[in-house]
Order: C-alpha cells, then structure tokens, then sequence
C-alpha cells in the first residue's frame, strides 16, 4: 500500500450539502469491521425511516430537534443546540430488531451511529446529559472539553460515544493513545471514527494516525464534515490558531471494555495533569 492508498482509506472527505448525506461508512474489510456510520442533515418536517437488523443504533443529534418513532418508544423533541459547539449533545438508544423514524421538527443534523449487537442488550432510550458527563482534560495546549454520551461499560452492549471540543490552538485526543490490542485490563481492540466540525467552518485541524511498527504514519489535514478512520494505531489531532474544533468519537470492536495506551514517548506529557 502506498503513503497516498494509506491515507486515502483513513480520510473520508464530507459532502459540503446543505441537506442530505454528508458521509456515509459502513465496515468493509478487516481494517474496519464493527462500526457503520453515517450523518444526514434533515430540512424541517423531514422524515427518515430504517431499522437497526442486528445492530444497535445511537442517534446524536449534532445541531437541531428531531422526534423519533420506533418500535421500542417515541420521544418528541430531542436535541435543541444551534450547532455542537452550543451546548450538550443529546441522543436516542435502540437495540436491534427495531424499525425507526426520525423526524426533523426543525432543520437538523444528526449521527446515526451503528455497531454489532451481543447479548447484552439494552433497553431503548433517551440518552440525555448526566452530572460529570460533561469535563475538561488536560492543561496548557492540550486543553480540551469532554461531553461523554456513551461511555459508561453497562450503557452499551458494542457502541462507546463522545464528544470533544478543542479550543483554537490546542491539541487533543492528547498524549497520543491507542487502543488496537486485547491486551486487559490495559488495552482494548476498538476502531474509531473522528467525525469533525469546525467555527468557523472554513477551519481545519491535523490528525496524526501511526502505528509502533511504522507500517500507518499519516498527518492527515481535515476540515468541517470529515471522517478520520482509526482502525488502529496511536492518534492525536491538533487544532489550527483562531479555529474550534469539534469532533463526535464513535468507538466499537470485539468487546464491549474501553482502556487504552499511551505512547511511552510522550507519556510523560500528561504526570501532573488532573483527569
């Protein structure tokens, strides 16, 4: 695989639309397995029905209200922030085998976000801010805001989910990190997706992807509405001056457990930070 077939298959550029899909991924191979993924921006009054099938489905609302109707519940009125940089995010949980409508009661954004069901399943829900869910990590330049969705071990039986703001300048998902191996209770297999907004929106920030061995080592340059794959390897992302970044982390693989590793190299960074 060349430098330019390795990025290529990292980066998923978003459609600049104003309604419809901006990006759309699904698990093609054996670099990227377990998550499907995919954002719509709705007009007002607009309807989208489907089903999960052997999936569980986390909707995050991005920007905008939706009401959603399924065969496990109804909830009117989820969602109400101008853009995600606006406030907290706000989502709906379904398990597999339910048939599903959204609905946009205003112009709306919203993350259909997808991984494999298992045996623990859980119940169909609103998924709404919490006491603590929402944080701040790191000091200096890796200063960064937290707002977990899904993070929780028994909230979920595939899907981990949060949001990250980086202030202009910063950086994030910082010191690098991974989580490619089975390797308990100190690492876990999960692949990733970055899906990123920035304010304004012409901003953009860097995303570094590298592996121990060398074989991914990419600094990928992403803009409002692209996808980072991370099917595995260290990564970091670094925000450009005068621009906010925001991205949604989707996170699933094998089993359902979160820990993850730092690079040694720069572990050091993060001693005297409080988490």
């Amino acid at each position: 695989m060349t430098d330019d077939d390795s990025r290529a298959s990292l980066l998923i550029r978003g459609n600049k639309v104003q309604y419809g899909d901006v990006v759309t991924i699904a698990p093609h191979g054996d670099d990227w397995k377990y998550i499907d993924f995919r954002v719509v921006r709705m007009r007002a009054a607009q309807r989208i029905a489907a089903q999960t099938d052997a999936y569980e489905v986390a909707l995050v609302v991005i920007s905008g209200t939706i009401n959603v109707i399924s065969s496990a519940g109804s909830w009117n009125r989820v969602g109400n922030r101008a853009d995600p940089f606006s406030g907290p995010p706000a989502a709906v949980y379904l398990p597999d085998k339910t048939t599903y409508e959204i609905k946009a009661a205003s112009d709306a954004e919203v993350a259909i976000c997808a991984a494999p069901s298992r045996e623990d399943r859980k119940e169909a829900r609103v998924i709404a801010p919490v006491p603590g869910a929402e944080y701040t990590r790191g000091k200096g330049n890796a200063q960064r805001h937290i707002r977990n969705i899904l993070m929780g071990e028994n909230e979920a039986s595939s899907l981990f989910l949060t949001e990250v703001i980086t202030l202009p300048g910063n950086w994030s998902s910082y010191p690098p990190h991974k989580h490619d191996e089975d390797n308990p209770p100190f690492e876990s297999q999960l692949e990733e997706v970055y899906y990123y907004r920035a304010k304004p929106a012409k901003g953009f920030a860097f995303q570094r992807v590298y592996t121990p061995s060398g074989d991914i080592d990419e600094t990928i340059t992403v803009h409002d509405g692209d996808v980072v794959l991370v099917p595995r390897g260290y990564h970091v992302c670094a925000a450009a001056a005068e621009y906010w970044i925001y991205y949604l982390n989707v996170l699933a693989g094998p089993k359902h457990v979160y820990h993850m590793t730092f690079d040694p190299e720069h572990a050091w960074i993060k001693e005297n930070w409080t988490w």
